[in-house]
Parts: structure tokens; C-alpha cells; sequence
């Protein structure tokens, strides 16, 4: 894990209200914490968040959890009964964010909506994450990253060309939503610093997916261009693919630069290939890539991973190896970089997850603990703020807490 620095962490002092669930809003909370501010996670007493029982468990105990929950305090808190929305709106009058994403009007409905939250806290910015953004047709229709990943046309390109639509087998918009969101935060929280004034953010997670897709409504807008499946391959240059070694490994080849193309094909034995005049651009090469694929391949099957691997850096040339989690765990960039990290958790033990996801170089984030247990720090959170032993025992006997 890296190492605490002597100087406070950048969101030291950033107190932020994770009332979300699954993943999108809980990601932003999670980088906002990985970076020091301190984050309290709210879920329903009986009902906790879903991810903590998402994918594989040891001993009972959800792993999707231990990433998503890190840097997290975990308190219980009915929000639709009267004595839940009393203690919410006093730790939203302590907070610098909220983080929720519920559909749109359930805090209205609990009359937790942005002029109760604003009046106790005007300084406070409210994250709110849903599906589709606050208003239009679809607002209050149920909405996950699946239907964002197919909605924003990257289904309709991705797969092989004569092959259905394919969607991501992880949560991709949602942890796109998740980064957006984390960013929308810093931004509302920058213009308080000379407003004097909280805001709300509206973050639809249809709308960064569609923003990382790239120019394609502009090249529909400009000339009805709809990019179509092509599997590995690209449009705006070749070779751009993946390719099998002779031991039975795959490596990917990308030509993004001209200079890059024109080493590949000298290495691979083909320089002949770069006179040609279509060679000259990437558009031109992408028209030619069933020619390009086959030198590229043929070179790469006759070579082990490792020769091929070795014979690209000489050359300087772009490939790498496609690998899984086993190869990512071992693999030496990673491992330099701490990429994945070691955390220490009272309930598993060391546990090896992703590290925070950007370095600083003087007030660098870390990773303090794993997800925590549910509820587990709702007594020490409540009496906090102001609430007796006593008080906190009612909330428990109502079923608040």
C-alpha cells in the first residue's frame, strides 16, 4: 500500500454522504475518499446495499464490497421515516456532499428533496445519480450501466461485424458515471469556493458513456456517418488488432502513428507495404487491413509471446501482451507502479485490490481500509453528532437504525 505522506491528504477536512448504492454513485464517493475526505456510507438498516452480495464472497463476506466500501464509515438509517429524515438532514448540516441515487423524486418524497437539504446546509452540493438525468421522458424509468451501454450506440459498434451487438462483461457506464461524477463534485465544490454556495449535480449515466464514444454524433450531424461493428479493427488505422503467437498467446498491435505503422511492417519483413500510397494514412491503411493483418499475423504466429514481445520494444514499436487477472497480478509494470495494492482488513486479512487511481506527488491519496462491515460504525458516527447512547438505542428499537 502506498505510504502515508506527513502533509494531510487533498480532501482532508471533505465531509461527503454516500446514500447510494451498486455502483455508480458509490465509485465517485469511493474517489473522493481514496483521496481523504471523510465518507460516511448510509444504507437501509434491513436492506443494505446490493453490491455488497454482488459477485464471489469468502467466508460470507462480499469482495465487490471490500473495493467499493473502502475509506467508507458504515451507518444504518431508515431515510423514509420521520426519525431517519431528522438525523439525515443533522448530518447533512455537518456535510460538504451528498451522494444519492434514488429516483428522481423519492427525496422529495421524503421531504429530503434540495430545499430542505439546502436549508439546513446551503453550502452543501448534492450528487444525484440516476439512470437518465432529473427530468425528460425517461427520468423515472428504472436505469442501470447495461441500459446506458446500449442506449449511447457502444453496443450497436462493438463485436465482430457479421456478430450482435455486445455489451462489457463489467460495469463500465457506471464506473464512467462514477469518474464523471467524482469530477462534477470537485467542480461544484470549486465554484463554492467563490460563491459561497452549494448546488446540485445532475449526472445521467446515458450521458458520460455517450462522451467517451467520441465524435460520432458529430459525424452523423456532419455526414450521416454511423460507424458499424468491426470488431478488433479500426477505422482510422491499421494494423489495429489482436493476434495469436506460436505458443498459443495473444498480443495486441495498435498503429495509432504513421511513424509506428511503417516500423511494424519493416520488423514484421514487409517494408514493401509502406510505398504504397495508401500506406500514407491511417484511413487509407484500415481500407487495406485485411493485407496488413495477414504480414502482421503471419510474423506474430511463427514467434513466441515473448519474442514477439522483446522484437516489438527493440523496434519501437506499440504492442502488448492480452492478459487476465492472473497476468495483470504478476505483471512488472503493475507491480512498480502499485497498481495493485495490499490493505490489511480485520475481517479477511490482506486483501490485494486496485490502488487509488492517480498519483500526487506531494499529497498523495491511500487506501486507509476495506469496506467495513454493515453498519458497523453507526453508534460511533450518531453520538457524534450530539446523539446520546440513549438516543441511538430508540432508533435501533424503531428500526431506524
Amino acid at each position: 500500500m502506498t505510504a502515508p505522506s506527513a502533509r494531510p491528504a487533498p480532501l482532508t477536512g471533505l465531509r461527503v454522504l454516500d446514500l447510494a448504492t451498486l455502483f455508480a454513485g458509490p465509485i465517485a464517493a469511493t474517489m473522493l475518499g481514496d483521496f481523504g475526505a471523510e465518507v460516511v456510507k448510509v444504507e437501509h438498516p434491513t436492506r443494505p446495499d446490493p453490491s455488497r452480495g454482488h459477485g464471489p464472497s469468502k467466508d460470507g463476506v462480499g469482495l465487490w464490497w471490500k473495493v467499493l466500501g473502502r475509506n467508507k464509515r458504515a451507518i444504518t438509517l431508515d431515510l423514509s421515516r420521520p426519525a431517519g429524515r431528522t438525523t439525515l438532514l443533522r448530518l447533512a448540516a455537518t456535510a460538504d456532499v451528498i451522494v444519492e441515487n434514488f429516483r428522481p423524486g423519492t427525496l422529495e418524497r421524503w421531504d429530503l428533496g434540495w430545499d430542505e437539504l439546502s436549508a439546513v446546509n446551503p453550502r452543501l452540493v448534492l450528487a444525484r445519480v440516476t439512470g437518465f438525468g432529473q427530468f425528460g421522458p425517461y427520468a423515472h424509468r428504472p436505469g442501470f450501466g447495461t441500459l446506458a451501454e446500449a442506449m449511447s450506440g457502444f453496443a450497436a459498434m462493438t463485436g465482430e461485424p457479421d456478430g450482435p451487438p455486445t455489451l462489457p462483461p463489467f460495469g463500465l457506464a457506471d464506473s464512467i458515471a462514477g469518474l464523471a461524477t467524482a469530477y462534477a463534485v470537485m467542480t461544484a465544490l470549486a465554484a463554492r469556493e467563490r460563491t459561497g454556495e452549494g448546488q446540485v449535480v445532475d449526472m445521467a449515466i446515458i450521458e458520460p458513456m455517450l462522451m467517451v464514444l467520441g465524435p460520432q454524433p458529430l459525424w452523423y450531424d456532419q455526414l450521416g456517418h454511423v460507424q458499424p461493428r468491426t470488431g478488433n479493427r479500426s477505422q482510422n488505422n491499421a494494423p489495429r488488432n489482436t493476434y495469436r503467437t506460436a505458443d498459443g498467446t495473444w498480443v495486441a498491435v495498435s498503429t495509432s502513428a504513421q511513424s509506428v505503422a511503417e516500423r511494424v511492417m519493416r520488423l514484421v519483413g514487409r517494408p514493401e507495404l509502406t510505398d504504397e500510397p495508401w500506406f500514407a494514412t491511417g484511413a487509407g491503411r484500415a481500407r487495406h487491413a485485411d493485407v496488413l493483418d495477414e504480414a502482421v499475423g503471419d510474423w506474430i504466429a511463427r514467434h513466441t509471446r515473448a519474442e514477439v514481445l522483446a522484437a516489438f520494444e527493440e523496434a519501437e514499436a506499440a504492442v502488448a501482451p492480452v492478459q487476465d487477472v492472473r497476468d495483470v497480478m504478476a505483471d512488472p509494470q503493475y507491480r512498480a507502479l502499485d497498481t495493485v495494492t495490499t490493505v490489511d482488513d480485520p475481517e479477511l486479512g490482506p486483501l490485494r485490490m486496485q490502488n487509488v487511481l492517480f498519483r500526487l506527488s506531494a499529497t498523495p491519496g491511500a487506501i486507509r481500509w476495506a469496506g467495513r462491515p454493515h453498519g458497523a460504525d453507526t453508534e460511533e458516527v450518531l453520538t457524534e453528532l450530539g446523539l446520546t447512547p440513549a438516543d441511538v438505542k430508540g432508533l435501533r428499537e424503531e428500526g431506524v437504525v
